[in-house]
């Protein structure tokens, strides 16, 4: 018996879980805290812009 959890939620995740302190940025994927902590509340189009951005800031907080 398969049990249906639902859509996949898509994230950013890279399993490298390490937050930056000075950039306060997880330095495999980017994000900050609270958009982890906040990540299966979000809707879809609020991901998708989340996303858009992580590629950007760790570039600009030498991470990437």
């Amino acid at each position: 018996m398969s049990v249906n959890l639902g859509p996949e939620i898509k994230s950013p995740c890279q399993l490298i879980c390490q937050m930056d302190l000075k950039s306060e940025l997880c330095a495999g994927c980017g994000r900050t805290r609270e958009e982890i902590a906040k990540w299966r509340r979000y809707s879809d189009a609020e991901r998708e812009v989340i996303i858009a951005g992580l590629g950007k800031r760790l570039e600009e907080a030498g991470l990437g």
